[in-house]
């Protein structure tokens, strides 16, 4: 049985993000140097949000309930300022 990840899958989504907002001006070992992850982490993160199989971490139905909360929090956040 694998180990559980250490980093959380926010963690893991906000790394992706950071690294595609880059937009190819900075290459994974510094995206990751600024994590403090080992570049391949970074990588692999990458390709299984691409699409490619997960070989660990947060499956499909996590990320989909993930986003669908956020947004529930965004829309519940907006009422309470009307």
């Amino acid at each position: 049985m694998a180990r559980p990840s250490k980093y959380s899958a926010e963690f893991r989504s906000d790394a992706i993000a950071l690294w595609r907002a880059s937009a190819g001006r900075r290459t994974f070992k510094d995206v990751a140097a600024d994590l403090n992850v080992n570049p391949e982490t970074l990588r692999t993160w990458v390709r299984d949000a691409d699409g490619r199989p997960a070989s660990a971490g947060a499956s499909q139905d996590t990320e989909a309930e993930l986003a669908r909360l956020r947004a529930e929090n965004a829309r519940l956040a907006k009422a309470e300022k009307e």
